[in-house]
Order: C-alpha cells, then sequence, then structure tokens
C-alpha cells in the first residue's frame, strides 16, 4: 500500500490506518445513535487527543465532523425522499436538538434543510420536460391501439 509520497507504508502506519478505519466504519454504522469520542478512541486503541489528531490526518477532517457529515448525508436523503418533517429527520439522523440539526445543515449544505426540502434535485433541475418524459416512459412494447 502506498504512501503519501507515494512510498511504502510502515507496519506501525499500516497499523494506525486500519485502527483508525476501525473506528470510522463504527462511526458510519452507528451514525444514528450517540457516539462520543471517548469511545471511538478506545475502538482505535488511543488516547482521545492522539485519536482526534491521526484520525484528521489521514481523513481530513476531525471525528465529530465526519460524524456530522454522515448525519446531514442521510437527513438530505431522508428530505429528498419522504415526507417526514424536519423535525422528525432531525431525530431519526441522530441529532439530540432541532437548532443544532439546523445550523449544522445549513453550514454543511448551504440552505436550510426547509429549503432544500422545497428546491428541486439538481440532477434533473434543468432537464427540460420533454427530455424528462422521454427518458422516463415505459421501453417495453407498445400495447395495440396506442401509439409510440
Amino acid at each position: 500500500m502506498p504512501g503519501p509520497y507515494g512510498g511504502p507504508v510502515s507496519a506501525a502506519e499500516e497499523d494506525r490506518n486500519r485502527r483508525l478505519l476501525r473506528a470510522r466504519d463504527l462511526v458510519d454504522r452507528h451514525s444514528t445513535e450517540p457516539l462520543d469520542v471517548e469511545a471511538l478512541a478506545a475502538v482505535a486503541l488511543m488516547g482521545r487527543a492522539h485519536f482526534i489528531r491521526e484520525f484528521k490526518k489521514v481523513f481530513g477532517e476531525t471525528p465529530h465532523r465526519y460524524l456530522q457529515r454522515r448525519r446531514i448525508e442521510r437527513a438530505m436523503t431522508l428530505l429528498r425522499t419522504t415526507d417526514t418533517s424536519v423535525t422528525d429527520v432531525c431525530m431519526q439522523v441522530g441529532f439530540s436538538s432541532l437548532g443544532t440539526f439546523s445550523r449544522t445543515f445549513s453550514e454543511v449544505v448551504g440552505v436550510s434543510p426547509s429549503e432544500f426540502r422545497g428546491h428541486p434535485d439538481p440532477a434533473t433541475a434543468f432537464v427540460p420536460t420533454a427530455f424528462r418524459m422521454r427518458w422516463t416512459r415505459p421501453a417495453g412494447p407498445v400495447s395495440p391501439g396506442r401509439g409510440p
């Protein structure tokens, strides 16, 4: 496995990365549950401060910020695909405060959760209706007596 500058990774670095991945995987699997840095550091077999430093060095963000981002990503999906209230989405993704959720969501996404839900999906926002209708038309055979 190459290191950050293309050279080989030492056994110690490989061990550190493996332990950090275990902690990050725990966040991914349990992001909707209360998690604290001490518990994640324990999974990585590191002290709290050392864990935060190493996590940021390897993954580019602090463990807390990573957890928040994963929760916001899940919230974005729920807001786009369900009619669940913003308050319920907040609780479902692991935030205990609607204010903290809304502030964090706005910082990460750039708009409030309600505004996000009201905006069209960027993937289809600028697709002309005629194209959208053509793409979503069933591809199967045309029924007798009906045009293409």
